[in-house]
């Protein structure tokens, strides 16, 4: 028997819609909640009119509840070659991080942004005003969810009860929704018992289609593709999300919480949340040691925080793959925490070679979103093994076209950003301590990012502040991660800590946040370096085998994490002195070409530096960098 409330519901007065609206508790009690998750459920409510109210718990019986209502609608169709797998296909106008359309709302544009130069458009963090981010809300929100169920979904960033956790309430309209954030968050009723009548990240999201439809879905999929709007809200605690069903957009403990809002929050508490991986790793004696590493999207975060080692005796341990949250302890020790509980990975380009520990992962309990299909209910994409297919099986494409042939290079089978979004508790290498409230320590902090040519394969930063001119730098080939990736693959863009789609708060002031650890006389920090598997010959060919042999790379990193004498000094950094990196049994590697940094490839790299900082940082970039810049250019002049 479904217990429901009947309530009415009166709007916000600086909302113009219907005075009363009536919607049924389908699921749960609002007068079971605490005060202020009350009062935010009724508020939103009142202004979206849902049909229904659907307060969630996160349990198995609700998931299915979810997965028959999205197969009920066509959201999602069965994979029956795996277990529990489904395929959701999107509009393809919905296929990715909207990256034009999401603001930070201040008072002040400062607080969000730098003063670029002259008037010159910033690319650090999109501003809104609170007066504009009102007119925007109200032409979107009233009304949005006439004809459907809003489902309350509480949820935890980390662990519960952790002290390194935080906890958000996400009010959305899509069970697509409900299905990923049980995934990728700890979700459900125990949250709400931790938060009592606590603080908490208050999330709206909405795909902005209310029943009746005025003009029809495409490939079953709710989505207001004109009208997207990603807003943050840190006077608040609020995010609104608008208009899209793509993950980044609207499963926001993601990024959105995760990542814009833990920035503020970390700033303001002092500790850091960043776009980075976490991994354990222990060498043939036994010792382990926990590396972060930051990369822009679909730069092999996933495969890196998954490595199959190639090295006999060498074991990779996962934390996470995406988004670590570090803090410095009593003792000075920097430990981070994973604040997700699954992977949302690009599928594209993994598989049994690249990346088999995601190819076991994703056999059960996950959500495909714009792979292809086979016949034989199996899942296909570009780079996947060649056994994918079963003989006789055909593939159908993730826009539907039936019996698509893997020569046809103008429409892919599977979209560039398609993705996998399945629980991290069922990796075979996840961290015995991947859950230890406390996180795990940090011993060295990589950067890094997709670059052709002039990088060389690792170098380690001279000291903390050129480490963080490092981060400052890091310059990046476009990904199809964010709506401006896909025709712009061989664009050399910056992406300032593998942070710039994620910035909470004014850049400049986020430099300042990270130096100010290095001034702390109470906590030790990491050694930092710069990793760069992608460097190419004048064919086009990758100097470095990549993927398992990267262990290789993460072999030397620890040797200096450990003081060894195994570095040299070079222009950019310390690099590996001959014969210290371990490249036995890995045939011809032109380790000079590897190395190699032409003078008039560092003077040209200082010129786009000196350039990026002056147009979009300008008045706001701290000294330390500036002197670091200086040095980088004193060093290059002397080659």
């Amino acid at each position: 028997m479904v217990i429901t409330e009947r309530i009415n519901a009166s709007p916000l007065k600086s909302v113009s819609v219907e005075q009363k609206r009536l919607y049924t508790v389908v699921k749960g009690s609002l007068s079971s909640l605490a005060p202020k998750v009350r009062s935010f459920i009724e508020e939103k409510a009142a202004i979206c009119q849902p049909d229904n109210v659907y307060i969630c718990d996160g349990s198995d019986a609700e998931n299915q509840q979810m997965i028959d209502t999205l197969l009920e609608s066509g959201m999602i169709q069965p994979l029956p070659k795996y277990d529990n797998c489904w395929l959701a296909l999107t509009d393809p106008a919905d296929v990715a991080r909207v990256e034009k359309q999401t603001f930070i709302v201040t008072k002040e544009k400062r607080q969000t942004t730098p003063t670029t130069l002259n008037g010159i458009a910033g690319q650090l963090a999109k501003w809104m005003s609170p007066e504009d981010f009102s007119k925007q809300f109200n032409e979107r929100f009233p009304g949005c969810m006439k004809g459907r169920t809003m489902y309350a979904i509480p949820f935890s960033m980390g662990p519960v009860g952790s002290p390194f956790s935080k906890i958000g309430m996400e009010l959305t309209d899509s069970a697509y929704v409900v299905v990923c954030t049980r995934i990728m968050t700890r979700m459900g009723a125990d949250v709400l018992k931790t938060l009592g009548d606590g603080e908490f990240v208050r999330g709206l999201h909405s795909m902005g289609r209310p029943l009746p439809l005025t003009k029809p879905l495409v490939n079953n999929w709710p989505c207001n593709s004109e009208k997207i709007m990603v807003a943050h809200i840190p006077d608040k605690n609020e995010i609104a999300s608008f208009g899209s069903g793509y993950g980044g957009n609207s499963l926001l403990g993601k990024k959105c919480f995760a990542l814009r809002f833990g920035g503020i929050l970390a700033k303001r508490e002092g500790w850091l949340a960043e776009h980075m991986l976490i991994l354990g790793i222990t060498n043939p004696q036994g010792v382990k040691k926990y590396v972060v590493a930051a990369f822009p999207s679909a730069c092999g975060k996933t495969n890196l925080a998954m490595m199959t080692p190639s090295l006999p005796g060498y074991k990779i341990e996962c934390v996470g793959d995406d988004i670590a949250w570090m803090r410095f302890d009593s003792e000075g020790q920097l430990r981070a925490i994973n604040p997700e509980a699954g992977f949302f990975g690009v599928a594209p380009g993994t598989s049994m070679k690249t990346n088999p520990i995601a190819m076991k992962l994703v056999q059960s309990n996950t959500v495909f979103t714009n792979v292809a299909k086979t016949s034989d209910g199996g899942v296909y994409w570009k780079g996947i093994d060649d056994d994918a297919v079963s003989p006789g099986a055909t593939i159908t494409s993730w826009k539907r076209q039936e019996n698509w042939q893997p020569g046809d290079k103008t429409n892919p089978a599977a979209h560039p950003n398609a993705r996998f979004c399945a629980p991290a508790a069922q990796c075979p290498i996840m961290d015995p301590a991947w859950e230890d409230s406390a996180g795990v320590p940090i011993d060295a902090i990589l950067f890094g990012g997709r670059r052709p040519n002039g990088v060389p394969l690792v170098y380690e930063s001279f000291n903390w502040q050129h480490g963080v001119f490092v981060g400052a730098a890091m310059r990046s080939e476009a990904t199809a991660a964010a709506e401006h990736g896909g025709g712009n693959k061989k664009m050399i863009m910056h992406d300032p800590f593998a942070m710039r789609p994620f910035f909470g708060y004014n850049f400049g002031d986020y430099i300042k946040h990270w130096l100010s650890f290095g001034e702390r006389k109470d906590v030790k920090v990491p050694k930092v370096f710069h990793v760069n598997w992608f460097r190419t010959n004048n064919q086009g060919d990758f100097l470095w085998p990549g993927f398992g042999d990267n262990v290789r790379v993460l072999e030397w990193i620890l040797e200096r994490v450990g003081d060894k004498d195994v570095a040299r000094e070079s222009p950019i950094g310390l690099i590996p002195k001959p014969g210290s990196l371990n490249v036995e049994g890995l045939g011809d590697i032109d380790m000079k070409e590897l190395f190699s940094v032409s003078p008039e490839f560092l003077r040209d790299e200082c010129v786009e530096i000196d350039k990026y900082f002056k147009e979009q940082v300008n008045e706001d970039l701290p000294r330390e960098m500036w002197q670091e810049l200086a040095n980088l250019q004193a060093r290059a002049r002397k080659m």
